[in-house]
């Protein structure tokens, strides 16, 4: 299922950067900085659970007195705290009610709308026994909604309120759906319609008078329970079929990388349907009793960062990227870029003798970013290695995953204790990796064999015989290689690569992040165009220009000639860098914005169609 949505990152502000604390520094007790992380032992072990019941029972008990949830319902009031405890009281109460009352057991049900304390009950109650979970794209148009409604035999559709008027529009057109459920509405039964609260309270009623059937409801590790359609790049979407195990492997895995505990708390700003924010953002930060602070909106980042002061940001490139330019420039703009540079080197070679006082010398940075942070998290494409560098010499754990919606994501992950920036991470500890008919410099497509690793495609045996052998190992669609130490780097996608006359590869994403070092440069896309009379493609660029940076460097009110002028001079620095059949023989400046997946994945296959229609 295509998904054409526009996405633009907003203008992130941040004050002037001082650096007082600069002054401060020869006060500072050296034995108080002594590295913590390397003075207490901690243990990176994976985790056994074997269902995602088994994480919920555990957590909404251990920690039912601490906040899981932090939501503003309301822009002009605080954020809202939800405990464990409701958490644990709602999924039962939900879980009774679909099961007992709509009478919804071991059906499908489609979970569509933003990012919000009910998409994560609802999601729970069903992993936890109510049947399969379909998370659907919420961005999607009218018509595709209907169509994976439809696709997925779904007998219930729970959907946000901000959906209600797109769900007024399909579900004449949906007989074979139950019931549709309101998100935020305690509206009673009404032929098809319903709210999830009321169904909540009358499922908690259920389980007050001795009812516990739903929560008995035992869990096989191996059962189909999620359904998600792939938003794809170059492809139709195929429904990916998860189990238990998947879904809890990720959670196992990663602790034995990554050290997180209750006191951690995630932000979260990416959409639920996808199993990166679902998986990564929802079931491992429960897992330990942590927090969720669910963001507003892009354009409320930054303040919902300082009011909800997380310690942990997963994220996708193009966010962490345009947080680290905005941070940059504003340093530069205070003149205080020398300073930050010699302080990155201070701090760095005091870090190497086990003194950290990064968090101390940048903390107006920390500031900027909630004042707590100490992860962030990058997946879903390759990421400019400079920015990865930077985060970590400010003092902020850089990691960075691999994965697909196939292996629910998580095949590969940065180990905390030795990050290798560039590096898309080792193989997880239920993974094996592999490199296929690698090239002379290693290249080739990456396999992946994996716990975390999709029963197949709905209803579609003969694409899952296509991706996965006979002996288990699965075809990525991705080219990498692996270092001497295991670690994987992903440098094209063997989709988009773009394949000239005599037979040589050019990946558009090797390009892309040095194309992307360009200041003039906001976003671009490298791909082949084709042009009448001629074999071979014309390797072009299509650019989305930053103004901001272009006014400030070059003066403004530019006519759309000196921009071209200005950045095809940058493109050919480039070129100089590359083969000569890689270099840029096109460059093309864009006015609207990339066609983009939710993740923020530029959608190659429908660019260029739209290129090819004029």
């Amino acid at each position: 299922m295509r998904i054409l949505k526009e996405f633009k990152v907003p203008n992130f502000k941040f004050p002037k950067i001082k650096m007082n604390t600069i002054s401060e520094l020869d006060e500072v007790n050296i034995e108080e900085h002594r590295d913590k992380e390397k003075r207490k032992e901690i243990k990176y072990a994976p985790t056994n659970f074997k269902t995602i019941k088994e994480v919920f029972e555990k957590v909404t008990n251990e920690y039912k007195d601490e906040v899981f949830i932090l939501e503003k319902f309301d822009h002009k009031a605080p954020f809202t705290e939800i405990k464990y405890s409701k958490f644990r009281e709602d999924v039962i109460g939900l879980g009774t009610g679909l099961t007992k009352v709509l009478n919804l057991k071991d059906k499908r049900v489609v979970i569509i709308g933003e990012n919000t304390y009910y998409w994560y009950v609802s999601y729970m109650a069903m992993l936890c026994g109510v049947g399969i979970a379909v998370p659907v794209d919420k961005e999607l148009p009218a018509n595709e909604i209907e169509n994976v409604i439809k696709r997925a035999n779904a007998s219930a559709v729970i959907y946000s309120t901000k959906k209600k008027e797109v769900i007024k529009k399909v579900k004449d057109n949906l007989p074979q759906v139950d019931y549709f459920i309101q998100m935020n509405s305690d509206a009673e039964i009404n032929a098809k319609d319903v709210g999830v609260e009321y169904v909540i309270e009358v499922g908690k009623k259920i389980v007050e008078s001795g009812d516990t059937s739903f929560i008995d409801i035992p869990i096989d590790p191996e059962e189909f329970k999620v359904l998600i359609f792939t938003s794809g790049t170059t492809s139709q979407a195929k429904g990916v079929m998860l189990c238990n195990r998947n879904l809890a492997q990720n959670i196992n895995v990663i602790s034995a990388y990554v050290y997180l505990d209750h006191n951690d708390r995630w932000f979260s700003v990416l959409p639920l349907h996808h199993t990166y924010e679902s998986s990564i953002g929802f079931l491992l930060p429960m897992s330990r009793g942590a927090s969720i602070a669910i963001c507003e909106g892009l354009k409320h980042i930054v303040p919902n960062l300082k009011e909800t002061n997380p310690t942990a940001l997963i994220a996708v490139p193009l966010l962490v990227e345009n947080l680290y330019k905005k941070i940059n420039d504003n340093i530069v703009k205070s003149k205080k870029d020398k300073l930050v540079k010699s302080m990155i080197h201070l701090t760095n070679a005091l870090k190497g003798v086990n003194i950290d006082v990064k968090r101390k010398v940048f903390k107006e940075i920390y500031e900027n970013l909630g004042g707590k942070i100490r992860i962030i998290v990058s997946a879903a494409a390759p990421i400019d290695p400079k920015v990865g560098e930077w985060i970590q010499d400010i003092g902020i754990s850089f990691l960075q995953g691999y994965g697909l919606t196939e292996t629910a994501p998580i095949a590969a992950l940065t180990p905390e204790f030795d990050p290798r920036v560039g590096s898309a991470g080792k193989a997880v500890t239920c993974a094996s990796l592999k490199i296929d008919k690698p090239n002379e410099k290693g290249e080739g497509e990456v396999l992946i064999k994996s716990d975390t690793l999709m029963l197949g495609y709905y209803e579609d045996k003969k694409a899952t015989d296509e991706v996965i052998s006979e002996d288990g190992w699965f075809n990525s669609g991705d080219v990498g290689y692996l270092d001497d130490d295991g670690y994987l780097f992903i440098t094209g996608r063997s989709k988009n690569v773009i394949v000239t006359q005599n037979g040589k590869n050019i990946y558009p994403e090797e390009i892309e992040i040095l194309l992307g070092k360009i200041e003039e440069i906001k976003e671009c896309m490298v791909y082949g165009k084709e042009e009448k009379g001629s074999k071979e493609l014309l390797i072009s660029v299509k650019v989305i220009p930053d103004y901001e940076k272009v006014n400030e460097k070059h003066g403004e009110n530019l006519t759309d000639e000196q921009i071209h002028k200005i950045i095809w001079e940058e493109v050919k620095k480039v070129n100089k860098k590359l083969t000569s059949y890689k270099a840029i023989k096109n460059l093309e400046i864009k006015k609207d914005e990339f066609i983009k997946t939710t993740t923020m994945k530029i959608k190659r296959y429908a660019e260029i169609e739209k290129s090819k229609k004029g």
